[in-house]
């Protein structure tokens, strides 16, 4: 009686996709028994490329945005609403905000919470980085008249409490330039709109509190409180500068305690060898750190 054999089934007969040869088959079998691998083909540069233009026509899912207050345009679970006047604050001053573009997009920006707190018909924001009369005449307007004040400190400047003593027409209307230093003398120098009005700056030695972003100096302060101490000068009213400070106050105070660090000015950071940047090799800029160093207004 004959041994029974094992029946064994060939291998080419595995089903295998149209295109595969049996060359490709034997060689996946080899390397699963331990042979060498062979080669990999070279890639086909066109190839390629059509399969990366195919990732342009997958859906992309929006970014979902956190809720945020209608009031405060703070995210809701972090509203500053509560630190909010109940209504809005009476004044008589009007008073325009020049915004530069970039401003508008940042989370901690100041100007939503100063809109908050003052009434809709006496606080207006204006986006942009050139403005002139044909494009707004509203502003063109505004500029002209003799109330008009608009806020940048330099020689020119005159100070505000000086100023208000002397003249004949007590100012009605004050303009505030919002954006880091660099954006707000691109926007007062090549506007000749806004230089019409009278230049004036604050002369105080108020510290800003907006401790939560670098100033260049210790006396640079914020959109917010340079409206807050310019309103409460105009109006008389101290008040005012404690109710608009309140919000910008619970701002840092609660970015403090979720892992922000308070922001020393450029000033203080230069004067004491903590500035963490290089010394530019540019005279302009060694000329205007040499100033800040110095305490000089440049």
């Amino acid at each position: 009686m004959e041994p029974r054999r094992e029946a064994r089934t060939p291998r080419d007969t595995v089903a295998r996709p149209p295109g595969v040869s049996t060359t490709s088959v034997r060689g996946v079998e080899e390397r699963r028994e331990g042979g060498a691998s062979p080669a990999a083909p070279a890639s086909d540069p066109e190839a390629d490329c059509a399969s990366a233009d195919g990732l342009w026509v997958l859906p992309v899912e929006p970014i979902a945005r956190r809720p945020e207050c209608g009031r405060c345009s703070r995210p809701q679970k972090v509203c500053l609403c509560p630190f909010l006047p109940a209504h809005p604050l009476h004044i008589s001053t009007h008073l325009y905000i020049i915004q530069h573009p970039a401003e508008e997009n940042k989370v901690l920006r100041t100007v939503p919470l100063l809109e908050a707190c003052l009434p809709q018909d006496k606080c207006k924001v204006k986006i942009g980085r050139r403005f002139s009369e044909e494009r707004d005449t509203e502003l063109s307007t505004v500029c002209r008249k003799s109330g008009t004040l608009i806020f940048y400190p330099g020689a020119e400047a005159a100070n505000l409490e000086e100023f208000i003593l002397d003249s004949a027409v007590y100012p009605s209307t004050i303009i505030i330039i919002d954006g880091t230093w660099s954006q707000a003398k691109d926007i007062f120098y090549k506007n000749p709109l806004f230089r019409l009005p009278k230049q004036v700056q604050l002369k105080t030695n108020i510290s800003s509190q907006y401790v939560i972003r670098m100033q260049p100096t210790n006396r640079c302060l914020s959109t917010l409180e340079c409206a807050a101490v310019a309103l409460s000068i105009l109006e008389k009213n101290n008040y005012i500068q404690e109710t608009l400070l309140r919000p910008l106050q619970a701002l840092c105070s609660f970015q403090l305690q979720h892992g922000a660090q308070i922001r020393l000015s450029k000033e203080h950071l230069l004067r004491n060898g903590l500035y963490p940047k290089p010394m530019p090799k540019n005279r302009r800029k060694l000329r205007k750190i040499e100033l800040l160093m110095n305490s000089v207004k440049i």
